[in-house]
């Protein structure tokens, strides 16, 4: 894969990396959960943010959020870093050192705001996306400048989620990758370079991998998913939050583990669908919290409870990785 920028046209003004973001000024396009959550993340760093929300009320919404959300992260001194707008025609593109979409999933409209981006950014103005389905490469097909496009894949919640994955396509630039990973962790972020623009990049691949195997033997009758949740929650997950899969094989050492796989190795789901434990919940329109049911029944206030929970857990877990995490930078 080319990292550098051989095969792109060459420019006046060839991209350089990212100013540290209390010098930066970041577009982010969508303001729905996830782009108010990057914004959160750019702000709480130093950047200042513009959120781009065509949708008059989810606009209005936005005040409230950064507001409640900077002071959640004690950083609500850092208010006037973000703002709202509602086009690409209020933007003052020259101030615009890196873009970030966060649109819905759909191809084709990313291809088509890619290539207004194109024609609207400073020539030296990162690119990014947020899709966690779509190749940048794909995003930005038979574009110029596509050495200055590359993926910015963040977990939801956003300001929650430390991690963040910075992915190259065919064309990216590799130092424009190093300068967009320096960035964010300037912005309190880890990020992971990301050398191969597969499906799923490199988090989503390990948790679908670790989903079939869980959904596999729901459908064998092995296990309920209760007990699939407990098993990760409280046994080897409760652990990631100290090692990750690689560090714990040192842990708990290589000469265990090697058998162990040879072990279970060849039993491990394959299959190449979805298990049926997600696919007639899928026909039967069983989605979860947002239809009200998925592999647990829900209702309006046990929707809230449970988002509570799971918020308050993942800032506890923010509280105790703050010595290893990275520090936000204010100059």
């Amino acid at each position: 894969m080319n990292t550098q920028n051989e095969s792109s046209p060459s420019l006046a003004n060839p991209p350089t990396g990212l100013p540290k973001p209390a010098h930066a000024c970041a577009l982010i396009v969508g303001g729905g959960t996830m782009g108010a959550d990057v914004a959160l993340v750019l702000a709480r760093g130093g950047c200042r943010t513009i959120v781009l929300e065509p949708g008059e009320a989810r606009r209005q919404a936005l005040d409230a959020y950064f507001t409640n959300g900077l002071r959640s992260l004690e950083a609500e001194h850092k208010r006037s870093r973000v703002s709202a707008c509602a086009s690409l025609d209020e933007v003052n593109w020259q101030s615009i050192d890196l873009v970030i979409e966060c649109i819905p999933e759909k191809l084709e409209p990313k291809q088509a705001l890619f290539a207004e981006l194109v024609r609207r950014a400073r020539p030296d103005t990162l690119l990014c996306s947020n899709s966690s389905s779509f190749p940048i490469s794909a995003i930005g097909k038979g574009l110029e400048t596509a050495q200055r496009m590359l993926g910015l894949h963040f977990f939801m919640p956003a300001h929650l989620v430390p991690l963040v994955e910075v992915v190259l396509g065919e064309r990216s630039s590799g130092p424009l990758a190093e300068s967009l990973s320096a960035f964010m962790h300037a912005c309190g972020m880890v990020p992971v370079l990301v050398r191969k623009d597969l499906p799923g990049f490199l988090a989503n691949r390990l948790q679908h991998a670790l989903a079939r195997e869980a959904f596999a033997m729901i459908d064998a009758g092995v296990a309920t998913p209760e007990d699939v949740d407990a098993a990760v929650r409280f046994g080897f997950g409760f652990r990631f939050l100290a090692a990750g899969p690689v560090l714990q094989r040192d842990h708990a050492g290589i000469d265990i583990h090697c058998p162990a796989a040879a072990t279970m190795y060849p039993s491990l789901a394959v299959n190449a669908v979805p298990s049926s434990a997600l696919s007639e919940r899928l026909a039967s329109g069983k989605f979860g919290m947002k239809t009200g049911e998925g592999f647990y029944k829900w209702t309006p206030e046990s929707i809230a409870a449970e988002r509570k929970r799971y918020d308050d857990l993942l800032m506890a877990g923010l509280r105790l990785l703050a010595p290893e995490l990275p520090k936000i930078e204010d100059k």
